[in-house]
């Protein structure tokens, strides 16, 4: 029998879900820890919270209850069915602004839901108003400008035109005006305060109102981009606002993966899909329950590690739809065997990590990672398995 105290490796703990090939464990605390480091930050400004795409595939209905406690009062989404979905879980009080605005004739659905679109183009601004006019009131909004990245926003022509049709204008009450950079995770871009620009440039033709331009990455350019209102997402969860610098988030997730199989190979055995790998000497191998499907990217194939017993597992060959191979080889014989578990993200191989191993960005990574996880959420001292 195996000493695991020596060795380090720890068995696959099985707990909520024993037939599961992987756990993701998600540290609420980590993610109101972050929360509170950016407001911080920001100083007098709002601190929000973008929740799109199920909080990052993290679970929205988990995640808006604990940011509400930190006393997150504004939340954003992609969505109308995202905003109606988390609705459930803020305060009635709670504003949940919809990016992507209403979808054409779903306006009176949006404000039934006492959601608030983001008027993006001026038949949005000209649906809401008609709409306004027809309860015989002024209703919510936000107006987005595109300030230079040329994805979302009334262009300055557009701008321009609606500046002018002042009864539109009247039907709304605007709470906010936005713009979104493109280039706020290079710091020293002179695409970020070209954009600061146009964006002021777009607020004097508009009335007065409260201003939002930074995300995530945006909030650590400085005050001059801090505005009333920043939009922090990804940096929530744990994702690294600049690339390459020291995070000053605290990480969010860990993936641990089950070892399904160990074998002894002898020098110049293939691995793999397409035998894009060969033993260089004789190796011990592991074969581990996570790919593709599961959202480790193929593009990782060949490249990082997973980790046992403070050991790198060098990854061998292709990634498989649900398995990848590693090198186990330096591993004491006998330390690693089947049911036992391997760390995909975690301590020894943060999520940005992992990404750049794929050659992506954390957001892919996090906002990839599947189903299949026996997903468990860390709270106060307790792991709690998702209800769902």
């Amino acid at each position: 029998m195996r000493d695991r105290e020596a060795t380090g490796v720890q068995a696959f703990d099985e707990g909520g879900n024993p037939h599961a090939g992987a756990i993701l464990t998600v540290d609420l605390d980590a993610i109101a820890a972050n929360y509170r480091l950016l407001s911080r930050r920001l100083g007098t400004a709002e601190c929000a919270a973008v929740l799109k795409a199920d909080a990052y595939g993290l679970g929205a209905a988990r995640v808006a209850p604990v940011l509400s406690a930190a006393d997150c009062r504004t939340f954003f989404v992609a969505h109308l069915d995202e905003g109606i979905a988390l609705r459930r879980h803020v305060p009635r009080e709670a504003a949940v602004w919809i990016l992507h605005g209403a979808p054409r004739g779903a306006e009176a659905e949006c404000l039934a839901h006492g959601l608030v679109p983001v008027i993006n183009t001026p038949g949005q601004l000209a649906r809401w108003a008609a709409l306004a006019r027809a309860r015989a009131c002024k209703l919510p909004g936000l107006l987005q400008v595109d300030s230079g990245m040329s994805r979302f926003g009334l262009s300055p022509a557009e701008l321009a035109a609606v500046a002018d049709r002042a009864g539109e204008h009247d039907a709304v009450d605007w709470r906010l005006v936005m713009s979104h950079l493109a280039c706020a995770d290079a710091p020293d871009s002179d695409a970020n305060p070209a954009q600061r620009t146009r964006f002021e440039d777009a607020r004097r033709r508009l009335p007065p109102m409260p201003a939002s331009l930074a995300a995530s990455s945006g909030i650590f350019l400085g005050a001059d981009y801090h505005y009333d209102v920043a939009r922090p997402g990804a940096a929530l969860f744990g994702v690294a606002p600049v690339a390459g610098r020291p995070n000053p988030l605290k990480p969010v997730v860990k993936l641990e993966a089950r070892v399904l199989q160990v074998r002894d190979v002898p020098a110049g055995t293939a691995v793999g899909y397409g035998y894009t790998a060969r033993t260089a000497t004789a190796s011990r191998l592991a074969t581990v329950a996570i790919g593709y499907a599961d959202g480790f990217l193929r593009s990782a194939s060949g490249r990082g590690a997973a980790w046992a017993g403070g050991v790198a597992l060098p990854i061998l060959g292709r990634v498989s739809m649900d398995s990848i191979v590693v090198d186990a080889s330096a591993l004491p014989a006998g330390a690693l065997a089947e049911d036992d578990a391997v760390e995909i993200i975690g301590p020894h191989r943060s999520l940005d990590a992992v990404a750049a191993d794929a050659g992506t960005i954390g957001y892919e990574v996090l906002t990839g990672l599947g189903d299949r996880f026996d997903r468990r959420y860390l709270h106060g001292a307790d792991a709690t398995a998702d209800p769902t």
